[in-house]
């Protein structure tokens, strides 16, 4: 079936600017940095709040201090159900875990009975590479949900709609959390489904506010992204500070408040934002969602897929941040008295907005000169500087051994992990805008976060390997991964870029930019 002529693009009703980009970006990105502080200040509390207070008996009422409370796991609704699906720890793997945590403790908590310190080492050991799992599970699902989130906005809601369902959810989920230990799996439920609305319909909005060809398009998505890292690095210093100083829930609380603030700027400032392409469909009373797709538009969706399954184990490594390099920031990481283990998650975006100005000026010298890489050429250097950060945490692992380290060691490797992933997620969230039909373009922008989903999930999948294996080997294991994810991807490069080809007006396809392929 011919396609419908492509529909005029209706911008945001305000031609109003700021900083040479529309008002509506800085509405999303204010929307987006609130929304990312409460996902990430929730997720940093998160794995450390299974296994030292929510699965074990002998509890750390305040995160990173003593463990002076006491607990039953049962209590937790669902707890049986979901632990009945986990695997059993091996005999000789607990074992070895034990004696290493016993010893962490009695040093970490001068005074400690050994009674006491072997009672917390093997409910800890017991319950860590499963709390991995359930972690991993989490992270994973919240990429999952995007995809049915925006195929729901695409036909029936519009992306405004979506976001508003999306933030409310996600904010009860917070909420419940705060609210009632026994209910968190059921406080997960909601933030899993919340996102689904959310994620992929905040993100479509920007690429609206720009008409086809825009050369401001890939800026925005960089200042976008910055918002996002925003959120997630102020997020850890309150959401940590408050799970340490007054208790986890109260972490959870903060993170729920986070999500109302982005759910009022959002509101405030829709009217700086451009119609969804469901308004846009109706109101040209154009119902191309009943039309079948070109055969430039099927190979286009085809090659997005492609490089999403690419992306998958990116995302396997690149999450290990909040899994087992958090643990090993948490346990086998020197923190000045004053500091939470926790403000670890936050080197990650600080580096973002560090050096995400860098690299754009840098890639548009590159432009200047015709050297700027391809957008799935730079996912591949993406890959390939990620793998290449964890000879750090090899030679840290070789140096610290059995005690604990300087804080050099997960930094730098962070720092290094940055760099890999501008050059990969912010590239990804602008080619899908450019390259999928408008019809599906969120449904596209979900397929975009599924990589996540299978990413995360893997995730956590390889972290559970983090306490059977010896450290150095775990982190060569993340090294290969990455570099052998980077090499796919650049094999890719050339057919790839040749199906991304958007139509042209008159048929066939036209040429893109290079960021754009």
């Amino acid at each position: 079936m011919p396609s419908a002529a492509p529909a005029e693009w209706k911008g945001p009703p305000s031609n109003r600017t700021f900083l040479g980009h529309p008002v509506g970006l800085f509405v999303l990105f204010l929307t987006e940095m609130w929304e990312r502080f409460s996902y990430y200040g929730m997720r940093g509390l998160l794995k450390l709040y299974m296994v030292n207070y929510l699965f074990i008996t002998v509890r750390q009422t305040l995160q990173g201090k003593a463990y002076d409370g006491a607990g039953n796991p049962d209590d937790v609704i669902g707890w049986g159900f979901v632990k009945s699906l986990l695997p059993t720890i091996d005999p000789s793997t607990l074992e070895q875990c034990v004696g290493e945590k016993v010893k962490a403790l009695v040093a970490q908590n001068p005074g400690m009975l050994a009674d006491m310190a072997n009672t917390i080492a093997s409910q800890k050991c017991a319950v860590e590479p499963n709390a991995s799992l359930l972690y991993g599970a989490y992270a994973s699902l919240v990429y999952l949900t995007p995809v049915i989130g925006g195929w729901i906005a695409d036909k029936y809601l519009g992306q405004k709609k979506a976001v508003y369902v999306g933030a409310i959810t996600m904010a009860l989920g917070q909420f419940v959390l705060f609210g009632a230990d026994n209910l968190f799996f059921i406080g997960l439920l909601l933030l899993i489904i919340g996102n689904g609305f959310f994620k992929p319909n905040i993100a479509t909005q920007v690429g609206s506010l720009y008409p086809p060809g825009d050369s401001r398009r890939d800026g925005a998505f960089t200042i976008f992204y910055m918002g996002v890292n925003i959120g997630a690095f102020i997020c850890n210093f309150v959401c940590g500070t408050l799970a340490a100083l007054y208790g986890w829930r109260y972490g959870f609380l903060a993170a729920g408040v986070g999500m109302c603030i982005g759910l009022a700027v959002q509101f405030l400032g829709r009217n700086a934002l451009a119609p969804d392409t469901l308004q846009e469909r109706k109101s040209q009373a154009v119902q191309e969602e009943k039309q079948s797709l070109t055969a430039n538009e099927r190979k286009r969706v085809l090659a997005l897929i492609i490089l999403c399954l690419l992306n998958v184990v990116f995302w396997a490594v690149y999450e290990q941040q909040g899994n087992t390099m958090q643990t090993w920031a948490d346990e086998k990481t020197f923190w000045p008295s004053w500091a939470s283990s926790t403000w670890f998650q936050s080197v990650n975006p600080f580096f973002i907005f560090l050096f995400a100005p860098f690299l754009d000026r840098f890639w548009a010298w590159q432009s200047k000169r015709g050297s700027e890489p391809s957008s799935v050429a730079k996912m591949a250097i993406g890959c390939f500087i990620l793998g290449g950060s964890f000879v750090v945490m090899v030679a840290g692992a070789r140096i610290v051994g059995g005690d604990k380290g300087s804080l050099f060691w997960p930094v730098f490797c962070t720092m290094l992990l940055t760099i890999g992933e501008l050059y990969l997620s912010p590239v990804g969230l602008s080619l899908v805008t450019k390259v999928a039909p408008v019809r599906i373009v969120s449904l596209m922008m979900g397929t975009w976060y599924l990589s996540s989903f299978l990413g995360n999930f893997l995730s956590g999948w390889i972290g559970q390997f983090y306490t059977s294996m010896p450290k150095e080997m775990f982190f060569l294991v993340l090294m290969v991964l990455g570099i052998s994810a980077g090499t796919a991807i650049w094999l890719f490069n050339k057919p790839l870029k040749n199906a991304m080809q958007p139509e042209s007006p008159h048929g066939g396809s036209s040429p893109v930019s290079s960021t754009a392929s």
